[in-house]
């Protein structure tokens, strides 16, 4: 709660600093006295306490406010609701898409360690990370879209224009889910407890699948949420690229517009949806494995 208080107090601070064109559709033809009026009807003029606490007040009762020049004087929550379920649609997919590759990504470094299965997927994690994502989104959306005959924009009614944006919102993940999963499974084949298992004779087919795998998800159990919440703020960039009417395009569209109430709500949605997305994280670990608790000083790992 703290944290998002603070992030509030940033974002009007930076707000006294943006233009205040952004609060009028017609700033040309207004004068300075009908400017200074309707700055202050609008409360820009208020101590930031003053914003903070009337913007908190109103976001309890469902008000996220009004929309100045995106759409003119409609309510921010009617524009954002239909972009968060296109948004929540893509990312859900790719999610769904990206887990389960990541994570065989991951067994197959883990079990091939220092092999050529294992070079190759570090190579792949390092392109992807290394390299900049506009570049590798252009190349799937240019040369993919001269291999599947398509659009290379989205459309709506056509399923083969969502190949590309899915593949280009899942390759990031695919990674990090497989360069975790590897670590996690990597040192878990160091503990004690592994050792003594082959020791004892134990299968190595047991001791990977029955006991370093599933004590290697645990930790993974953390991210799902968080990828999971985001996806309903989608990718600005892929959003913006294949021309998807979501979550992530519409912070990229009030930012050229100015659109200064706009631009401050999407901030704190898509912020409180960072936070959400760790706390519900560290709730599932303690779900998932009983040796991590909240209550116990010190930890318990």
């Amino acid at each position: 709660m703290i944290t998002i208080v603070i992030i509030l107090f940033v974002l009007f601070a930076m707000l006294k600093v943006m233009p205040i064109e952004g609060y009028f559709s017609n700033f040309d033809k207004l004068s300075q006295a009908a400017i200074d009026r309707g700055l202050r009807e609008l409360g820009v003029r208020d101590p930031l306490y003053v914003q903070v606490g009337r913007f908190v007040k109103n976001l309890f009762q469902g008000d996220l406010g009004i929309s100045h020049r995106y759409m003119e004087n409609k309510p921010i929550k009617d524009i954002i609701a239909p972009k968060v379920m296109v948004s929540l649609r893509f990312g859900v997919i790719s999610m769904l898409v990206s887990l389960p590759l990541g994570m065989i990504l991951g067994v197959i470094m883990a079990l091939n360690k220092g092999g050529i299965f294992d070079k190759l997927g570090n190579a792949y994690i390092v392109v992807i990370q290394a390299v900049p994502n506009a570049i590798y989104f252009l190349l799937i959306q240019v040369y993919g879209a001269q291999l599947l005959h398509c659009s290379m924009l989205w459309r709506e009614g056509q399923a083969i224009t969502m190949i590309l944006p899915i593949l280009s919102l899942a390759l990031p993940s695919i990674s990090s889910y497989g360069m975790w999963l590897r670590r996690y499974m990597v040192d878990e084949t160091n503990k004690d407890y592994i050792k003594l298992a082959r020791a004892k004779g134990v299968p190595n087919a047991t001791i990977w699948f029955r006991h370093v795998f599933r004590n290697s998800v645990v930790p993974m159990v953390q991210l799902i949420p968080g990828s999971l919440l985001m996806t309903i703020s989608g990718s600005i960039y892929v959003e913006s690229l294949y021309s998807i009417p979501g979550m992530g395009g519409l912070l990229v569209d009030v930012i050229k517009r100015q659109d200064n109430s706009m631009v401050h709500a999407l901030t704190l949605i898509f912020a409180v949806l960072g936070i959400l997305g760790l706390l519900l994280g560290d709730i599932a670990m303690t779900l998932v494995d009983p040796r991590i608790s909240f209550s116990k000083k010190g930890g318990s790992r």
